[in-house]
């Protein structure tokens, strides 16, 4: 089968990392485009107008370095690559950016960053797993360390 777009999500963590090994392996080989999709949770409107705005702009910063790392690790194989950061719920965005853009797989990590995050994205990757209308590739990071 030959990919076309590739949805990767990426947070950081090493299975995020090993989740980019693989999306890049499968773009170069078929010369397809990767979307590169960080989605980090809503901000609570309770914090207040200049508190979320401030904790919002923290949070996309953080994630449009993530994203960045990524997509420089795939351009410097030649890879066409488009970023995506948004804030909403994970999987729910992971599955909106591949539905709108029309990727043809999605690929991402088994786990995320930390104890309860490895458990958020857990949960991420088995929505996105039950509701995805393209294949979808879950890797495990090779090595077993602690987060």
């Amino acid at each position: 089968m030959m990919f076309e777009k590739i949805l990767l999500a990426v947070d950081g963590s090493r299975h995020a990392q090993s989740a980019l090994a693989y999306a890049q392996e499968l773009a170069r080989r078929d010369g397809a485009q990767v979307v590169v999709v960080h989605a980090f949770e809503p901000i609570p409107a309770y914090l207040g107008e200049p508190w979320e705005a401030e904790v919002t702009a923290r949070h996309v910063a953080a994630g449009r370095g993530v994203a960045d790392d990524a997509a420089q690790k795939l351009q410097e194989f030649g890879l066409e690559v488009v970023i995506e950061v948004l804030e909403g719920p994970p999987a729910d965005a992971i599955l909106k950016v591949a539905k709108v853009r029309q990727c043809d797989l999605i690929v991402m990590g088994s786990r995320g960053h930390g104890a309860l995050a490895s458990l958020l994205l857990g949960s991420v990757s088995h929505r996105v797993l039950a509701h995805a209308q393209a294949p979808v590739l879950v890797v495990r990071a090779t090595t077993e360390t602690t987060d």
